[in-house]
């Protein structure tokens, strides 16, 4: 036990409570149809979602593992008052361990905000392709990066049409999202951009009112190119779609946020990575407590009022299609915001320079006939 530390202002600050996560309705799920689900898998879900991915057993054992003290822990010790507790080992496991990604997700937002973003406008942007073509990329999940490549190279073009520069470039950070609602393969990007472009002396020229709609041709083009080029369609299918009188393909940008809006952009930061479930909106049914001895989970929508009644082994093979294979990129970095460029600058030590805004010379009829 931990006992709580006092300030000279007499201001309880609170004590460490480690948590539990075997009494969560989500933990005793996993730990009842994990087994389960490796041995149908083949045979009720192989089709549907693709092979079993080996790893994906690893995953669930590190997270049956996750705070548990038999299992490694480190001794915590405050040198100025000699007060101890034990914290238990993570298993730091993405998109899967509730627990665990959500630590990944606060440290994100922070270290987003004040390792990567500049002080400028930024808007969020999101990119979705039609049902028809999501299997390509749950079966083939290295075309997801080619999609996150997708978007920008679309989204770069649409940004630069704001200035007359050649030579600047917007930043941006694309976030690839696999879940829907109820857990269904949905792949799509959640995008924080710059409202504008930099110059190449760090100057920031402010954008236009965008309008998505104009971008999804050009996204829907790009899109059709990649499957193509990678051998999972073909010229019919792509005729078929352009034939189509809604696309499938939508892009959506909300409004700028104020460059000094941290906390909002902080919570963007953390929502274009967040986890796919809830366990709030999650109740199980275990096998002794159901009607007809079939465990269930309960699931609601994000809007609270629409729920959907899953097996409990169909909702857990929903699950562990968003988990990423070893070493898969979720986050990428382009632009003024890639790697490259931000290695550069804090080469230079320019990294730190706080970048003057610039009004646009290019008026809105010109913004979209040039586009």
């Amino acid at each position: 036990m931990v006992l709580p530390l006092y300030s000279e202002e007499k201001t309880c600050v609170e004590a460490y409570k480690a948590r539990v996560s075997r009494k969560s309705v989500y933990f005793q799920c996993v730990q009842d149809h994990y087994e389960e689900l490796k041995n149908v898998w083949e045979e009720r879900y192989q089709q549907k979602y693709g092979y079993w991915r080996s790893f994906v057993m690893d995953v669930i054992y590190k997270y049956l593992e996750c705070g548990d003290l038999h299992f490694g822990f480190a001794r915590v010790k405050c040198k100025e008052c000699n007060n101890e507790y034990l914290l238990p080992f993570s298993c730091k496991c993405r998109h899967f361990c509730p627990s665990c990604h959500q630590r990944r997700v606060v440290e994100f937002g922070e270290w987003l905000c004040e390792e990567v973003l500049k002080k400028v406008g930024h808007r969020q942007w999101v990119f979705s392709i039609p049902k028809r073509l999501r299997v390509y990329f749950m079966y083939d999940r290295k075309l997801l990066a080619k999609l996150s490549q997708c978007a920008w190279n679309v989204l770069s073009m649409y940004l630069k049409q704001c200035t007359t520069d050649d030579n600047a470039t917007p930043g941006a950070v694309v976030a690839v999202q696999t879940f829907g609602d109820f857990l269904n393969f949905n792949s799509h990007l959640h995008i924080v951009a710059t409202d504008g472009c930099f110059d190449r002396d760090g100057n920031f020229i402010t954008g236009l009112e965008p309008d998505p709609k104009e971008l999804e041709d050009a996204f829907r083009c790009e899109v059709l190119k990649l499957l193509k080029g990678a051998g999972k369609i073909n010229n019919l299918v792509i005729n078929n779609m352009m034939g189509w009188y809604h696309s499938g393909f939508n892009v959506y940008c909300t409004s700028m946020i104020n460059p000094f809006d941290q906390e909002g952009l902080e919570r963007l930061a953390q929502y274009i990575i967040r986890s796919p479930i809830s366990q709030e909106r999650m109740t199980y049914v275990p096998a002794s407590e159901s009607f007809d001895g079939v465990a269930r989970v309960i699931y609601k929508a994000k809007d609270g009022k629409t729920t959907k009644t899953f097996l409990a082994v169909e909702w857990l093979a929903h699950l562990v299609t968003h988990i990423p294979n070893k070493g898969e990129q979720m986050v990428r970095y382009y632009g003024y915001y890639s790697n490259k460029t931000r290695g550069m600058r804090k080469k230079a030590d320019t990294d730190m320079l706080v970048p003057a805004l610039i009004d646009t010379e290019v008026s809105k009829k010109a913004f979209r006939k040039n586009w």
